[in-house]
């Protein structure tokens, strides 16, 4: 079903939708609407997220697949480390692994110089230097839960991911280190052009379920 998420106010605090995964599944899955095409040289992608699946396997934050390729995906990987993938080979980030308590994750990339950075709780990793000269193709769709190895197909409950996400925003350019320690406390800082989780239209599949948490 159709899920347009606005954000509101609630005696003067801010209040957003959650999307909870309860369970391991195959088949449960959220599609973002992006408000333009995802043809991207930059970016910031950033997202509260908790799972308790600490060390058992590999779960999917965020999948951008076009027709034959995995063009952007962020990933738990098994042993705790962060990655994320451009079309092929992956780079990965020894951070504190996520866990059951909320942590606001930012990842950013910049083509021109191959810069790749992750954020977590707004603090900055050291800087790789990944895909330079790299272009993210649009004419994809993008999934919270599950990562398909087929075009919105062919889902793997042993990677999808359990727990719970919110405030998914995503900008096509790298935003500065201070506006994404704004972002972690809450501060009012530019809407993600590419996604804006308090307008985001979302396409929900399956059993996940949808709260309102106060920010």
């Amino acid at each position: 079903y159709l899920l347009f998420c606005f954000s509101f106010l609630i005696k003067g605090s801010v209040t957003i939708k959650t999307l909870v995964f309860p369970s391991e599944t195959s088949d449960s899955y959220v599609e973002m609407v992006p408000l333009k095409p995802l043809q991207l040289k930059a970016f910031t992608l950033c997202m509260r997220l908790a799972t308790e699946l600490k060390g058992e396997r590999e779960v999917i934050l965020f999948a951008y697949r076009t027709g034959d390729y995995d063009e952007l995906n962020v990933w738990r990987e098994l042993d705790g480390r962060l990655s994320f993938y451009l079309s092929g080979d992956g780079v990965f980030f020894q951070v504190p692994e996520l866990g059951a308590l909320k942590t606001h994750l930012c990842v950013t990339w910049d083509s021109s110089s191959g810069a790749a950075t992750v954020f977590m709780d707004g603090r900055k990793s050291l800087t790789k230097i990944y895909k330079k000269g790299h272009t993210i193709r649009a004419g994809g769709k993008v999934l919270l839960g599950q990562d398909p190895d087929s075009y919105l197909g062919d889902y793997d409950a042993k990677q999808s991911f359990v727990g719970e996400v919110c405030d998914v925003n995503m900008w096509d350019s790298v935003l500065p280190d201070r506006t994404i320690k704004d972002l972690v406390s809450g501060k009012r800082v530019q809407r993600g052009n590419v996604f804006d989780w308090e307008t985001i239209q979302l396409k929900i599949s399956g059993t996940v379920e949808v709260i309102h948490r106060e920010l």
